[in-house]
């Protein structure tokens, strides 16, 4: 069944679904068949796959035959909807306003980029959403470096680390961390602890110390994401 059209839908927008279908298929596709997809004339199918190759896509095939788009285009950023925009807003607002100093100032620059190459009325969208982030309770403060502790994570590295527990007693703890959540009252980090054999979650306002340890833990961070996730109860990670 073919896809309703959407009232004001622009072409960047009508690119952007295009590129997803083709993404979502391995086979030659009939151009009839994205038509019917997108909601547009084969005519206007035929325009788009036109304005797609001008842009750097490998889109093999032609009309009556079918259509292949080969993996590795990406689109500009100006091919970004306004929901996008909106999402890419909020998102970035609210890693500005409850991150650690780092990764908030990263946050902000990224918006700044992404501003800087879009197009006038998407660049308005951004700049001036009317999604915002509430208030909240923000975490306590931490004493260590929370940039160390994401690049451990993306090299998976060991770590070790001064903990104090809930009693208020530090122990010293090796792990291997593999993620971490932000709360509103506390980041957490994601570890399998060498000391308890165990997935363990670390507060970070309670690591007193923690350094890098040479060499790569021993599992790959993808694997312990997917036991630790299966130990939750949260299923596959989407």
């Amino acid at each position: 069944m073919g896809r309703k059209r959407t009232p004001g839908r622009s072409r960047a927008e009508r690119l952007i679904e295009l590129v997803q279908a083709f993404r979502r298929r391995r086979r030659p596709v009939s151009a009839a068949v994205l038509a019917g997809e997108l909601g547009i004339s084969p005519r206007s199918l035929y325009r788009d796959v036109a304005a797609l190759r001008t842009q750097g896509a490998v889109i093999e095939g032609e009309a009556g035959i079918g259509y292949v788009m080969k993996p590795g285009f990406l689109l500009p950023p100006l091919m970004f909807s306004e929901e996008e925009i909106e999402a890419l807003a909020l998102g970035a607002g609210w890693v500005a306003e409850r991150a650690d100093p780092a990764l908030s100032a990263a946050a902000r620059e990224a918006l700044a980029r992404i501003s800087g190459v879009l197009p006038g009325a998407l660049r308005e969208t951004l700049e001036a959403t009317g999604l915002l982030v509430g208030p909240g309770e923000k975490p306590a403060p931490d004493t260590i470096d929370l940039a160390v502790i994401r690049h451990a994570i993306r090299g998976e590295k060991r770590l070790s680390i001064v903990y104090r527990t809930g009693g208020g007693a530090p122990e010293r703890r090796t792990i291997w961390p593999f993620g971490m959540g932000f709360f509103e009252r506390a980041r957490l980090v994601m570890a399998w602890c060498e000391t308890r054999r165990d997935f363990r979650h670390f507060r970070t306002d309670r690591i007193a110390e923690c350094a890098e340890l040479p060499g790569r833990y021993p599992r790959r961070r993808g694997a312990l994401m997917k036991e630790w996730r299966a130990r939750q109860g949260l299923g596959a990670s989407e």
